[in-house]
């Protein structure tokens, strides 16, 4: 029986001819990856089993975003002790504020992430980076610290669901909505513990940004990780990142699915994830009057650069609804210098918007926009779980930043075809 492109790379990485799912294997790893949050957990955890060094220090990645600038003492001492660690061990990738980003879209940014690679980060989100054709997984910061420490992971082999992906989007449906649309119909655990693998004559229509959303948010099915095929788009983004070797693993065709699962682009509308889970699906057309109080656009979902485009386009010669606090949150700062260069942070702040620091934030409760009792929001992040952004009582609908900058602008959740 042949491999998935996601068993091929752990059974390089694991030394090992082939591998099968369900099977344990220590592989390798090419990166590890820790926040402001995760980090000093691990290194709390590396430290106290002993060990005084790290495997590589060009292969560690500490990115200090989801409370930086720090809001509060705790989290100023939490970044104070990954820059001790980062000092200590050399540690060449550590991002501070005036080098971050959300660190999902800052590694493959700086091309610290690259076709056929296994890497692992202390966050769920990590699986973005199968965009580019990795292996690549959240994991707990125990099994971080081990991989900063010896450059090992263990592993059970995933098995895997196969998505052909047929036709192309339409305007304003972007990857959000194909995720959207797909965690709606298999549902948060309808891909637990196994490899999300786009396929089809589809996926060569889907920008990089797409896909980075799609992987992004594979976790929010249950998956293990998300992955697309290598093609020129791919090529075409590493190239002047990726200074070094990649091999490229393609599925075999006989590779072994639990499942085939079609998806036809062209079909799909603006998708809304309502409160409180991502599977609570409704296209735009069928989710009612919902008026907001807050739009997000930002997030290691959708922070990159098209999604500042998008909402741009929407939002110039438009003012957002008085009632909608409207918070854009570029990923980089590279994102942030195009949003400067091209116009578009002009355009948000004379729309009515504020432009902020690249950081998590709202996304995960944290800061830089959290709604108070009975508020609602739309927000191109990527959980919409009770209390994520904040009070109890609040609601996040997530969507696209296309729905999100319409939706400012609207005051109630609203496609760009809505706006008059």
């Amino acid at each position: 029986m042949g491999m998935t492109m996601t068993q091929k790379i752990l059974a390089k990485h694991a030394g090992l001819d082939s591998v099968c799912a369900g099977q344990l294997i220590e592989a390798n790893v090419d990166l590890t990856l820790a926040n402001d949050i995760t980090g000093p957990v691990a290194i709390r955890e590396m430290e106290k089993a002993g060990f005084d060094k790290v495997f590589d220090n060009t292969k560690i990645a500490l990115v200090m975003d989801h409370f930086a600038p720090n809001k509060d003492i705790k989290s100023a001492e939490q970044c104070y002790t990954c820059r001790e660690f980062s000092k200590k061990h050399g540690i060449v990738n550590f991002f501070d504020v005036g080098t971050m980003g959300i660190e999902h879209a800052l590694l493959p940014e700086k091309g610290l992430t690259a076709p056929g690679e296994l890497i692992i980060g202390a966050d769920s989100h990590t699986c973005t980076y199968g965009a580019l054709g990795a292996f690549s997984t959240g994991v707990g910061s125990t099994d971080l610290a081990a991989g900063m420490a010896t450059g090992k992971a263990w592993f059970k082999v995933p098995s895997a669901i196969q998505f052909v992906l047929k036709g192309q989007l339409r305007p304003w449906v972007s990857g959000k909505d194909v995720i959207l649309h797909i965690i709606g119909k298999i549902g948060v655990d309808g891909a637990l513990y196994k490899s999300m693998e786009f396929v089809g004559e589809g996926v060569s229509s889907l920008s990089m940004d797409d896909r980075f959303t799609i992987c992004n948010m594979a976790i929010e099915a249950g998956a293990k990780n998300g992955i697309f095929p290598v093609d020129d788009k791919t090529m075409a983004y590493i190239k002047g990142r990726v200074n070094r070797d990649i091999t490229v693993f393609e599925a075999d065709a006989d590779a072994e699915y639990e499942q085939v699962i079609e998806i036809d682009l062209f079909a799909l509308r603006p998708t809304v994830a309502c409160p409180h889970l991502p599977e609570n699906t409704k296209t735009i057309d069928e989710l009612g009057h919902i008026e907001i109080q807050q739009s997000v656009i930002g997030s290691c979902t959708n922070g990159r650069i098209d999604d500042m485009r998008v909402a741009a386009e929407i939002l110039k010669g438009r003012h957002v609804n008085p009632n909608v606090r409207t918070i854009v949150i570029p990923a980089t700062q590279e994102v942030y210098l195009q949003c400067i260069e091209e116009g578009l942070a002009k355009i948000f702040i004379q729309a009515g918007a504020i432009v902020s620091t690249p950081t998590c934030g709202p996304c995960l409760g944290g800061h830089m926009g959290i709604l108070a009792h009975g508020e609602k929001s739309v927000s191109t992040t990527n959980r919409n779980f009770v209390g994520r952004m904040g009070h109890i009582t609040s609601e996040i609908y997530l969507a696209s930043p296309a729905v999100a900058a319409a939706s400012a602008v609207a005051g109630y959740i609203c496609a760009p075809d809505d706006l008059k």
